[in-house]
């Protein structure tokens, strides 16, 4: 039977992986896109990453998401990890919308989840963890980006959509870049630019703020406003710049980044989805390990594909079919996670890494 996983690497790290396998203790980020339900396919994967093979590690390990990415990365932050994963699965799983819901409504079905993430202590576990240091993507918007009435907001997004197909750098004009971070230890990526950007230390008064507004997709639900310790302003998910990352992870430091990923591509923003053309710069990459599900995995799945947000309309009436639907696609997870453990344990990981540079729109 075909791999359930295939493994990208950058030109650095397949150097790396190909002379001695991969190791814990080579990994000094680890990296969590946007994407809303799509993480399910990974959720077996990071319970064998953070119950098991990075578990032992003892000097900090970075870790930086946008959306649900900084979600999974604040669960793997709890000192119970596995315990924490299966905690917030049955609270995603357990999202109702109803028929055409409210901006409110998918902001209070949200924030329950988020809730569940951040309970018996949860903020104040999260920044105490020994060797885990958590960062948060989002970003705050300027102009008609900030409002909440749509009859504002989206001729605010057509015009950054607009202006993102000839340039990146347009929606510096727009947004600007929030990086929430662990301050106990700077990250390496603590330097990155490319757009006006707020470096803001996270505590426990503002890591649930941190956390809602990195997944306030925007038209669906409101932004957040005035996040303690942050610039004053209304902050909305951080994939709208940081979809699936294109930053100087390690800024010229040794260390690989661990990159977790439910597709065998790289789209910068989210407004770059639909933009073939548009890729991360190839210089982000070379350390970059990207795990990804396969070709083969994924025809497996029920449906045909991973699990995402159209989900909810799909099934919109017959959330227990969705669920089912959602539990199917997690339970052949542990197939790619087994997999993957089997791998980086033999060292078969060493044939197995492909260059990342044969992923679409990264040349």
């Amino acid at each position: 039977m075909p791999p359930s996983f295939s493994i990208w690497a950058g030109e650095k790290a397949l150097a790396q992986i190909r002379d001695s396998g991969l190791r814990p203790d080579d990994i000094k980020v680890v990296a969590g896109a946007a994407g809303g339900p799509k993480w399910l396919v990974l959720s077996h994967l990071d319970r064998a990453l953070f119950t098991s093979w990075l578990a032992e590690r003892k000097t900090p390990l970075f870790f930086i998401g946008s959306s649900i990415g900084a979600w999974r990365l604040a669960t793997a932050s709890r000192i119970n990890p596995g315990e924490a994963i299966e905690r917030f699965e049955e609270a995603y799983l357990r999202q109702v919308f109803g028929f055409k819901p409210s901006m409110d409504r998918v902001n209070r079905v949200i924030e329950t989840v988020l809730d569940n993430l951040l309970s018996e202590g949860g903020p104040q576990e999260i920044l105490s963890h020994p060797w885990y240091r958590l960062s948060i993507m989002a970003v705050r918007c300027k102009g008609d980006t900030g409002s909440d009435r749509k009859t504002r907001l989206l001729p605010a997004f057509t015009a950054a959509a607009l202006g993102n197909i000839a340039s990146r750098r347009s929606l510096g004009l727009f947004f600007e870049r929030a990086l929430f971070y662990d301050p106990r230890t700077l990250p390496p990526y603590y330097s990155m630019n490319g757009f006006p950007i707020h470096r803001v230390p996270l505590h426990p008064e503002n890591l649930k703020g941190a956390l809602m507004a990195s997944g306030s997709v925007p038209l669906l639900m409101p932004g957040v406003r005035d996040i303690p310790g942050a610039p004053p302003g209304i902050y909305r998910d951080g994939g709208i710049i940081d979809y699936h990352m294109d930053i100087p992870f390690l800024d010229g430091q040794d260390g690989l980044i661990l990159y977790p990923h439910y597709a065998n591509r790289i789209s910068p923003g989210w407004l770059d989805k639909k933009l073939p053309w548009r890729g991360p710069e190839p210089r982000n990459m070379d350390r970059v390990v990207l795990i990804t599900p396969s070709r083969a995995f994924i025809e497996r799945l029920p449906l045909g594909k991973i699990t995402d947000r159209s989900d909810f309309t799909q099934f919109a009436g017959w959330d227990k079919k969705r669920v089912e639907y959602w539990k199917a696609v997690i339970d052949e997870g542990r197939r790619l996670a087994d997999e993957f453990m089997e791998a980086v344990e033999s060292t078969r990981i060493k044939s197995m890494a492909q260059p990342i540079s044969r992923l679409p729109q990264i040349n």
